[in-house]
């Protein structure tokens, strides 16, 4: 076979100054917009505070000069000169990207072009030698330097809804317990970091969004859609001195309520829930939703589509302490014209996918943050008499990069026959132990339910090879 040599890397972000959004006049798109002070920040120095240039510090720089010299060798350099104890420390948030219905490993991930599986689909070269990605993931090609795809995925659900609970929580159905998805765990195990909004936010949810399961409801993701829209319920229609009145109301009916009944008040936790809403809606924090105020090139280059809005907002969230964005993609469940649904499919999650990791590269998030591009299984290798392919947890592909994943390399491989097992296989709850793992939460912390039952955050270990040590 023919050496795969690297692909030219054209970057899909803008680098040239434009004018900003809302007449703010010239600005690097890449540069961060404001929104408040990052929580878990690595300090404010300017350059001259530090002896060496470190990764930060070289793409300020590279914001200042307009940052069209920073080739993906610039941003290689870049990550090496990072220092240590920014990549030594664990990850800090997880953005999931739900492709809902179960996309199909062969016109994505894992191609296998000129074979009889392959149905005629064809690959392309990637910036990993030797490995291709499906015809239509030209930009996600370009970053598979970043990331780590585990071609060797295997679960025991073939069924939408029990699949998607157990790639969210690590854990198969049990009609005695309510598990966990990987974004509570993440909630209630990390710091709150001063943040007013929701720390778990699923945009576009699906008909299963991610739950606390015994964690709590309180644990829940708060969900939204399209960010082009208002985030829903949090902007009162009262004049403000109405509203007053009408809480100053409920203070007396609560209060009267309470007497003699405080224990019982105090579980409902109602008190504290409306404490928490009436802080989220007057807080600066909620910006963070409004996509509008990103510059215009940069939200081209996610994409106009809902699913790019949500990538970006994704990001948005992330800046200000939120724990963990789930961000859906749906329609990938191709029961019939699969390949050709999976071309327009690809149309969407190809910008938002790339432009999300070289956004996190560029903004010094992507260390910080690990994200997943998965859904609930895969798709036969073999093609029914309707052009499609149908339910396949045997041997599916996924995406891993940032926080602490060792980018650039392929854990796995299915038989171009699509007969034999995959080889290295991996389940559903290493990677579910992986991802813990990269947040510092340790899997194998045993909780406790409300029923008194121990269960364990992840059943599995976390996968060889995929995280960087730690220093």
């Amino acid at each position: 076979m023919e050496p795969l040599s690297v692909c030219p890397i054209s970057s899909p972000l803008p680098c040239t100054r434009g004018r900003g959004v809302g007449g703010e006049g010239e600005r690097n798109p890449l540069k961060p917009r404001p929104l408040t002070p990052l929580p878990l920040s690595t300090g404010g120095e300017g350059l001259s505070a530090h002896s060496s240039l470190n990764r930060r510090g070289f793409l300020r720089l590279a914001g200042l000069t307009g940052a069209t010299w920073l080739t993906p060798i610039g941003h290689m350099l870049a990550r090496a000169a990072e220092a240590p104890a920014e990549r030594g420390r664990p990850a800090q948030s997880i953005i999931m990207l739900w492709l809902q219905g179960g996309p199909s490993q062969l016109e994505t991930f894992d191609p296998h072009p000129g074979t009889a599986i392959a149905g005629g689909t064809t690959a392309i070269r990637t910036a990993m030698k030797g490995v291709q990605l499906a015809t239509g993931l030209e930009r996600t090609a370009a970053e598979l330097g970043s990331i780590a795809l585990v071609r060797s995925m295997v679960s025991k659900e073939g069924d939408h809804e029990r699949g998607t609970y157990t790639m969210k929580t690590g854990f198969r159905p049990d009609p005695t317990i309510i598990h966990p998805s990987i974004g509570a765990v993440c909630c209630h195990e990390l710091p709150v970091a001063g943040t007013d909004i929701p720390r778990h936010v699923s945009i576009l949810p699906g008909q299963w969004p991610a739950r606390g399961g015994f964690l709590g409801e309180s644990h829940d993701a708060f969900k939204t859609g399209d960010p082009a829209g208002e985030v829903p319920d949090t902007v009162s229609h009262l004049a403000r001195e109405r509203e007053e009145k009408r809480l100053k109301h409920l203070d007396v009916v609560e209060s009267a309520f309470a007497r003699g009944r405080r224990g019982r008040v105090e579980a409902t936790r109602h008190a504290e829930t409306v404490a928490r809403a009436r802080k989220m809606m007057s807080s600066e924090q909620l910006k963070a939703f409004d996509v509008s105020r990103e510059p215009l090139a940069l939200r081209r280059a996610y994409g106009d589509t809902p699913f790019g809005r949500g990538c970006l907002a994704a990001r948005r969230l992330i800046e200000v302490g939120v724990r963990c964005v789930e961000v859906t993609l749906d329609g990938w469940d191709t029961h019939a014209n699969n390949h050709a649904l999976h071309r327009q499919r690809l149309t969407i999650l190809d910008p938002a996918y790339s432009t999300l990791l070289r956004d996190l590269r560029e903004r010094g998030l992507l260390e910080r943050t690990v994200v997943l591009c998965t859904g609930e299984f895969g798709r036969t290798p073999s093609i029914n008499p309707l052009g499609g392919r149908d339910h396949w947890p045997n041997g599916f592909s996924l995406a891993l990069a940032g926080g602490g994943i060792r980018g650039g390399q392929v854990i796995g491989e299915t038989d171009p026959e699509g007969k034999k097992t995959p080889t290295k296989p991996v389940s559903v709850g290493d990677l579910h132990a992986t991802i813990l793992t990269a947040v510092g939460i340790d899997p194998k912390k045993v909780n406790q339910t409300p029923i008194g039952r121990t269960v364990r955050f992840a059943e599995g270990t976390p996968i060889a090879g995929l995280l960087e040590k730690k220093s």
